[in-house]
């Protein structure tokens, strides 16, 4: 994170100039922390707190426990081509979380998108195992590695994401039964639970939540406390969260939901009032 007082030579900012760099901040690293704004502009965590909630209301972020993300309309949804650049390292730090879950011999299903899509290529490295997935780049990493058994779901194709959905995805789905399940997410928030801005996509989840014995949802800092437009499964109906970084108090709610959280960082950071 940029250090705003010392690019400044100690001089102090202005309340308003400080507010527009918070924005810069969160714009670019998709959230960031009350401790983390504290360090950075040496001011005190109440006064991080008022700045926060000044922007919210002015529309520039929104607010969550600890911190603040970027504000995102909940039925809005960028592209794969445009997801595949973005977070780039927590995607990364996720996927090397996400394959110590993983043993030769599981039977797999692999959701779409590009945090799965890291973990993908890092199982087909590295175990031996059968691959569920309606994601046509990791169906293609079966060139790469002929020794990998992976099965594409049917269905119409998806413009812009890569991916099959419909009706025959969703019955072939329903008579599998396969050990663990791994899901990306566009929210996930403690109450609501995670949820997608597409229901189509939305109705392929919940199908391959059912098919798993268990499920593990793919999930980096951004997309935590925030609600898209389609819910796919309540918090009870996850197993595990694995994040790149959670702030203490975050991690608290979901486990006191019965979730574990398996994260690369965990923020200390004061409560949101």
């Amino acid at each position: 994170m940029v250090d705003y007082m010392n690019n400044r030579n100690e001089k102090p900012m202005f309340a308003e100039e400080r507010k527009m760099a918070i924005v810069e901040t969160v714009v670019r690293n998709g959230s960031v922390t009350v401790t983390e704004l504290c360090d950075s502009f040496e001011v005190s965590p109440a006064t991080i707190r008022n700045d926060l909630r000044d922007l919210e209301v002015a529309g520039k972020l929104v607010r969550t426990h600890g911190g603040a993300m970027v504000r995102q309309r909940t039925g809005s949804e960028t592209t794969l081509a445009a997801r595949a650049v973005e977070n780039v390292e927590a995607k990364k730090a996720i996927a090397l979380a996400g394959i110590e879950c993983v043993e030769d011999g599981d039977t797999l299903i692999l959701d779409v998108g590009t945090t799965v899509y890291e973990l993908a290529r890092l199982i087909v490295e590295r175990r031996q195992t059968k691959i569920v997935t309606n994601d046509l780049n990791i169906g293609l990493l079966a060139d790469e590695y002929p020794g990998t058994e992976i099965y594409l779901l049917g269905g119409r194709t998806r413009p812009g994401y890569h991916c099959t959905i419909g009706p025959s995805a969703i019955r072939e789905l329903a008579d599998l039964a396969v050990d663990k399940a791994f899901l990306g997410t566009n929210g996930l928030d403690v109450e609501y639970g995670a949820s997608t801005p597409d229901p189509g996509h939305g109705e392929i989840k919940k199908a391959m939540l059912a098919a798993a014995a268990k499920v593990y949802l793919l999930c980096d800092a951004t997309k935590i406390g925030r609600r898209a437009f389609s819910r796919f499964a309540e918090t009870r109906e996850i197993d595990v969260i694995v994040t790149d970084r959670i702030s203490r108090a975050q991690r608290e709610q979901f486990e006191d939901s019965g979730i574990e959280v398996i994260a690369r960082s965990v923020l200390e950071g004061p409560k949101e009032s």
